[in-house]
């Protein structure tokens, strides 16, 4: 009898243990700009870039007692591309032709400065996370020159630990957020058609 309820109660234990730990996360955002942009060029070539600037594809970690087993990535493999395709979209829409090398042509550099997810440490569950987006934007037009910088953050609470879904839209959202800020932004559109 006490041989039963000693190893229901290692049982139990390791459970508690495994429900503690949360294993690390690979995401893989959708960016997508969340508002319409008024035309301002009449189709002149914009050279544009995007640039990973962060210094680690880690966000941060999702929590609980073991945090260090629970970093959440997204790589540069990942998402550069898929905001290269945002940013040319969003030049198209602000009346220019995107194009990869032009000569002469003005040219517009998006960073992702900072991508984070912080969640509260030391806590055995997860219960809320705040997720944050930086870009920067450097325009040059023949001498001209203009940069800014654009953030967003969402604070988000939780009834259980988020899974990778959930984290991966939220992720996405914050992104799109940030993002759609550059190219609102009326400085950008409008030095590139000077």
């Amino acid at each position: 009898m006490l041989q039963r309820l000693l190893f229901g109660l290692i049982t139990v234990t390791s459970l508690t243990l495994v429900g503690c730990a949360h294993s690390p996360q690979q995401l893989s955002p959708q960016p997508k700009l969340t508002t319409q942009l008024a035309p301002v060029g009449r189709g002149q070539p914009v050279v544009v870039r995007v640039v990973d600037g962060r210094p680690s594809p880690t966000l941060g970690t999702r929590g609980g007692m073991y945090p260090e087993t629970s970093a959440i990535s997204v790589s540069s493999a990942d998402v550069i591309p898929k905001l290269q395709a945002q940013a040319e979209a969003a030049v198209r829409l602000l009346g220019y032709t995107p194009t990869s090398n032009a000569m002469n042509a003005p040219t517009l550099t998006v960073t992702l400065a900072e991508l984070k997810y912080q969640s509260p440490k030391d806590t055995m569950y997860v219960t809320e996370a705040t997720i944050g987006a930086t870009f920067r934007s450097d325009v040059k037009n023949g001498g001209r020159t203009y940069s800014g910088r654009y953030g967003a953050s969402l604070d988000q609470r939780f009834g259980m630990a988020p899974n990778q879904e959930t984290n991966t839209k939220l992720v996405s959202d914050v992104l799109s957020d940030a993002l759609t800020r550059v190219f609102q932004d009326p400085s950008v559109g409008r030095l590139l058609g000077e």
